[in-house]
């Protein structure tokens, strides 16, 4: 910029200051004025928006899909274009020279034009770099895999009932539904170990929430307990296995006071006089509890699995297991812990309450029904007159 353009520059400039806005009190003002717009803006996005829940972070899931926040999505794109040995260039090489760019553009940019259709090269930089950066973007969100939901325990209440529902799956074949312990029947490796009650007071009131996690990640080898943990080979994320830990304390220490709303979600359903049970509001809650973790996938059961209600009616090596208005079934027959030929007594370890066999048997004799609405339009329970002979052996074997 040589004198006359200065001089003409500066002149220019006192006009306008002279016949402009003060920055002082009006541009303040304005400024203030924007800045609490956005300000209530932020705060209606964080109350009727919010953020997507998430599971705590957990190094040793491979299954989460890693990224950035939107407005760095276009450098976890680019990096996709410097893989392995040459990463360092899009991580390092490339950064560094943009913001070197900025840090130095006031000592090699010494062009005196301000209005952006004068500075045509710095805009078409500018502008490419931009789209770019769109561009990049708009692959990124298009191009990653999403990434697959589960289920965030967000209060208290739902992680009990969530921990109850994992310990039921993975806890309750060697430690019992309610924590009892005892001794262990079909667990290959186990066979006739005796488990000490985890529930009492020598447990909760002396080991720490910490220690339970611990012990539930890492295992205990030399007592026979594998490790549950992802980091050590198990198949627990770490909001499942706090989820059992609260579960444990909230259950069976006498210190800790339960959630209303937890106790009620964990309880099975009673009965009325002439209520026929269905599958999906009593039966489930039991099988839940005290079959899932034996009878699923890759555990010794004869290929009998609990899961929902087709696999509780149709699975197993001697199908029917269950055979509507007939209390000669072969899983009736073993929650009263007979040893037939199709298997011995269910639970393996320790009998149901009669309460809950008295759900199992109405639930028979009333059909075997799946849903609540087909329970309700079924009516009473039929009597023991009522009910059918059986017309065939049956020899199923859960």
């Amino acid at each position: 910029m040589n004198e006359e353009q200065k001089r003409e520059y500066l002149e220019k400039y006192q006009r306008e200051k002279d016949q402009g806005t003060k920055f002082y009190p009006d541009i303040i003002y304005k400024d203030l004025l924007i800045t609490f717009a956005i300000f209530l803006f932020l705060v209606g996005l964080a109350i009727f928006v919010g953020v997507a829940a998430e599971p705590p972070a957990d190094p040793s899931d491979s299954s989460y899909i890693p990224r950035p926040e939107w407005y760095f999505l276009f450098l976890f794109e680019m990096l996709k274009y410097f893989p392995g040995a040459i990463e360092w260039v899009g991580t390092v090489i490339i950064p560094t020279i943009a913001v070197l760019a900025l840090l130095l553009l006031p000592f090699y940019d010494r062009n005196p034009e301000r209005y952006w259709k004068k500075r045509k090269l710095a805009t078409a930089i500018m502008g490419i770099v931009v789209i770019g950066i769109v561009v990049l973007t708009i692959v990124a969100v298009v191009s990653t895999p999403a990434q697959e939901e589960g289920a965030v325990a967000l209060t208290l209440t739902d992680q009990i009932v969530a921990g109850q529902d994992v310990y039921s799956v993975y806890c309750v074949e060697c430690h019992g539904a309610d924590g009892e312990g005892g001794e262990i029947v079909g667990v290959e490796g186990l066979e006739g170990v005796f488990v000490k009650p985890i529930n009492s007071q020598d447990e909760m009131y002396t080991r720490s929430d910490q220690t339970f996690f611990d012990i539930i990640d890492y295992g205990q080898p030399e007592l026979g307990m594998p490790p549950f943990g992802l980091a050590y080979g198990g198949e627990l994320s770490r909001g499942e296995i706090h989820s059992i830990v609260s579960f444990m304390r909230y259950t069976w220490d006498d210190r800790a006071e339960i959630p209303e709303e937890a106790a009620q979600a964990g309880a099975i359903p009673t009965l009325g006089p002439d209520e026929i049970p269905s599958y999906e509001v009593h039966i489930e809650a039991i099988v839940k509890r005290y079959c899932v973790s034996c009878h699923r996938p890759g555990k010794k059961n004869n290929n009998y699995l609990m899961r929902d209600y087709i696999e509780t009616m149709e699975t197993g090596d001697n199908t029917p297991n269950i055979i509507p208005f007939d209390l000669n079934s072969n899983l009736i027959r073993m929650i009263h812990r007979e040893e037939i030929e199709a298997g011995g007594p269910m639970p393996p370890t320790k009998a149901l309450k009669p309460e809950l066999i008295e759900i199992f048997e109405r639930w028979v004799l009333g059909g075997a029904l799946n849903t609540a609405e087909e329970a309700a339009a079924a009516g009473a329970v039929p009597t023991d007159e009522a009910i059918p002979e059986p017309t065939e052996a049956v020899n199923p074997s859960p």
